[in-house]
């Protein structure tokens, strides 16, 4: 069975997260995006986890679906649990910060890692709590409890809070989850890194690079997804991601990295962003204010390659980048995501095509067209072909997508008119 996965994402008990993030909002959002199976998110967290408990009845093994009695779609959702964990110590000398994705595959499972990790810290203070707790003792607490489970590095290389992070993180899995390394399998790409940008390093040859949204609000789910083709149950999907069959796992759906918060180097209070060429000339400082830049993902994979770009490993699973459908819409029109116009059009096409995975990527362009303004639509296919001008993100701030040049969309629609 073909289906989109989206592992990593927040309730509404994480901070900075939308209230609306609840399962019934989830579920609803898993249709309007056609995405499958989603992760919970948040399982240490004592209420979300009574809502889990409330609201979820078993559905395959080791994944869930909203009860029959609460409001659901026919084709339900299916929900996998996962958290994020934020592990802050100490380590070799530095302060090491990194978050993990942790998978489990029952009820049962999930209650013996709180209860562990509830004698290390507080898990009623966020969805993703902080703990003072090395990667390597956290995998070593989750896998002796179940081998089962699957950790995770999540957002590899933002800078901060991650296992690569220029800020905060390690040069190698190795070094960081030492003789755990080997029951590491995967790591997440993040929004400011692609697949392609993590084949420049031999040594991750054998992890599976998986991508996924990190949401905070519904409607944010499913920016990047898996795709696999699998039988539809826990062990299939987690199997499929550790041995990383080319057969099972399709395809990875990703940001374009440049729109990522991290992928170039800058200051943002200086409004200062460098690409690594540049960073370098000004010795990673500031040339503004003088203060140290935040080293960003496309400088930090430049570090540790030791492969030139371009090159892709044998055993590579593909990927295609996207843009969230309100984006391509927004830019058409010359407005901005969520004003009544754009999200009007969102609603059209959905309700005419099913979800929005099938208008990015499979939908034919003449279907497309026969509903749809041709500037849409030509937004659609130049998304597809990668045609597009980013102005790439920095120190927090997402870079900036344009498909368009001021004015183009009125001659893109004169010109379909006159054909």
């Amino acid at each position: 069975m073909q289906f989109i996965a989206d592992f990593h994402l927040h309730s509404k008990y994480s901070r900075a997260t939308s209230p609306q993030m609840d399962l019934e909002n989830l579920d609803k959002w898993a249709k309007i995006k056609g995405i499958k199976v989603l992760g919970t998110g948040d399982f240490t967290h004592p209420e979300w986890l009574k809502e889990l408990k409330e609201k979820l009845e078993p559905a395959e093994t080791g994944l869930f679906k909203l009860k029959s009695n609460l409001p659901a779609f026919v084709d339900e959702t299916r929900f996998i649990f996962t958290a994020e964990i934020s592990c802050i110590y100490s380590k070799g000398g530095r302060t090491r910060k990194i978050h993990i994705i942790i998978f489990a595959p029952s009820f049962e499972i999930v209650e013996k890692i709180n209860t562990q990790l509830g004698w290390i810290g507080n898990l009623k203070s966020d969805g993703r709590p902080i703990l003072g707790l090395d990667a390597k003792e956290l995998a070593k607490i989750v896998l002796n409890i179940s081998e089962d489970c699957l950790i995770v590095p999540s957002h590899a290389w933002t800078p901060w809070f991650s296992i690569f992070g220029s800020r905060s993180g390690f040069d190698s899995v190795e070094e960081c989850f030492e003789e755990y390394s080997k029951e590491i399998f995967a790591i997440e790409t993040g929004l400011s890194s692609d697949p392609a940008m993590n084949w420049r390093l031999s040594a991750l040859d054998r992890i599976t690079l998986i991508s996924n949204s990190d949401a905070h609000s519904p409607s944010r789910i499913g920016r990047e997804a898996n795709i696999f083709d699998t039988e539809l149950n826990y062990s299939a999907i987690t199997e499929t991601i550790k041995t990383k069959n080319p057969t099972k796992f399709l395809y990875t759906i990703e940001f374009f990295p440049e729109e990522g918060k991290y992928h170039y180097d800058g200051h943002r209070l200086c409004e200062i962003s460098l690409n690594p060429t540049e960073t370098k000339k000004y010795n990673g400082i500031c040339p503004a204010c003088g203060k140290p830049l935040t080293i960003g993902v496309l400088n930090r994979v430049e570090q540790l390659a030791d492969r030139p770009e371009g090159f892709k490993p044998e055993n590579a699973i593909p990927f295609k980048s996207l843009v969230p459908l309100t984006e391509i819409i927004a830019d058409a029109l010359g407005l901005t995501v969520g004003t009544k116009q754009v999200e009007g059009e969102y609603k059209n096409l959905i309700e005419k095509f099913k979800n929005e995975f099938n208008i990015l990527i499979g939908l034919p362009k003449a279907e497309l067209e026969a509903v749809t303004l041709p500037e849409i639509t030509e937004g659609v296919i130049r998304v597809r072909e990668g045609k597009l001008d980013i102005e790439p993100g920095y120190d927090g701030i997402y870079g900036k997508i344009r498909i368009f040049q001021k004015g183009e969309q009125k001659t893109v629609s004169r010109q379909k008119t006159l054909f």
